[in-house]
């Protein structure tokens, strides 16, 4: 058995794409950029991408996506998001319009974890060692 990271990609629906853009890129400082729709899904699904290295071979990457038929929050994923220290993040999201759920609590020796809603109502975790 490969001890590989399976997971390559992961999507957060939302309600308001420009919103939930507002908010991923205050919290983690990045930029996300849009990816061209082809003709039959560009009436009804929009998406921004988060950065990434598609050639890596060990890490995941996604999306924003708003979508008709896909309504935001009350999901039963949490996506993770690596961060260096994951308190800087979190005195970000009440700022950006989320709302943090669990603040900052150590998992021991395996770090720490955030848990936040977005503005879209989706449950997010912020994860780091330190």
């Amino acid at each position: 058995m490969k001890n590989v990271n399976p997971v390559v990609w992961f999507e957060i629906y939302v309600d308001d794409l420009k919103r939930a853009k507002k908010f991923y890129e205050a919290v983690f400082q990045l930029e996300l950029n849009e990816m061209p729709m082809p003709p039959a899904a560009e009436d009804n699904m929009k998406m921004l991408f988060f950065p990434s290295n598609m050639e890596s071979k060990n890490s995941a990457s996604g999306a924003l996506v708003k979508m008709d038929g896909f309504k935001a929050g009350n999901n039963s994923t949490i996506v993770y998001f690596m961060s260096e220290d994951c308190s800087i993040e979190e005195s970000r999201i009440k700022g950006a319009g989320g709302k943090v759920m669990k603040p900052k609590v150590s998992l021991g020796e395996y770090g720490a974890m955030v848990l936040a809603t977005d503005t879209e109502g989706n449950m997010i975790g912020i994860h780091s060692m330190k």
